[in-house]
């Protein structure tokens, strides 16, 4: 069965509208989904990248969601809840994501405190051109040496 999705903006917008007839939270392997009420249609909350049904973890985190875009009441349907069983939806590019996030951010400080250091530095400054015949005359004796 295919479920019928609603992202967090529409929902948002209908809320401030007025028009959400109601929020019935449903219980599932690993966690809380969200089925919302709207006209004639019913549709469940998309999480916001992947258009699937957006399962919150914890019953306390759907409950603050609700309250934070004006829905107060709500009824739950625990029949299904199962906190051990395993979602369906996993996302093993996030560990590589953040994995990432994290060594660019080890760079970015690593980087500030070298560009810090060289700001710091009391040695008077060496012009472009100077450095760069220097560089060309290192490149042109490996050149001669190599042959």
């Amino acid at each position: 069965m295919i479920t019928e999705t609603i992202d967090h903006t529409t929902l948002t917008k209908l809320a401030e509208a007025g028009v959400v007839r109601s929020a019935h939270v449903v219980g599932q392997a690993g966690g809380w989904g969200v089925m919302v009420k709207y006209g004639m249609a019913e549709r469940a909350l998309a999480a916001q990248r992947s258009q699937q049904v957006r399962i919150f973890r914890k019953l306390e985190t759907l409950v603050e969601y609700l309250k934070g875009i004006g829905i107060l009441r709500f009824d739950v349907d625990a029949a299904n809840y199962d906190p051990e069983g395993e979602n369906t939806y996993k996302r093993p590019d996030r560990s590589a994501a953040l994995k990432g996030a994290h060594q660019a951010a080890a760079y970015d400080k690593w980087l500030n405190a070298e560009i810090q250091e060289a700001i710091d530095d009391p040695r008077p400054n060496v012009p472009h051109e100077e450095v760069m015949r220097g560089v060309r005359d290192i490149i042109q004796r490996a050149r001669v040496k190599k042959g």
